[in-house]
């Protein structure tokens, strides 16, 4: 009687049913996620298989979907304004001021736009009760 090489080399996983090993991969992620917040998936299954567990990062991506775990975003921030500078300040005369028809109060701003070949200024002029753009000017310098 002849049988297949495969049955002779088959080795079993073990006895625990799937259910119970996705609940241990799911104690495993939730203590490496608590631990490293910014950890996304594949970094966390980085981290399972160096505590020696075999898993694959999909699996581990589905079932941080399903318990809701995402990693903590790193927002960039940065400071466009330099509140500490030693000009003359002006004050704030729209403060209070009650609004009744439109070209009662302009506001105008400054902000640079990021594009392929560096970045360009944008300088718009909103009217304060309709908010609409009364004007704008885009160029590479403020001058």
């Amino acid at each position: 009687m002849e049988i297949p090489s495969s049955t002779y080399y088959y080795e079993p996983k073990g006895n625990l049913s799937k259910k119970k090993r996705d609940a241990d991969i799911a104690d495993a992620i939730e203590k490496v996620a608590c631990d490293f917040p910014s950890y996304g998936y594949r970094r966390i299954t980085a981290a399972l298989r160096r505590k020696g567990m075999v898993v694959n990062h999909k699996k581990v991506l589905k079932i941080m979907k399903k318990m809701g775990i995402q990693c903590r975003k790193r927002k960039r921030f940065v400071s466009t304004t330099d509140s500490k500078h030693g000009f003359r300040t002006y004050p704030n005369l729209a403060k209070g001021l009650i609004l009744s028809r439109m070209d009662q109060l302009w506001c105008a701003d400054i902000t640079y736009i990021r594009i392929l070949t560096g970045f360009v200024y944008l300088a718009a002029i909103i009217d304060a009760f309709s908010r609409k753009i009364v004007g704008y000017a885009i160029g590479r310098t403020l001058a």
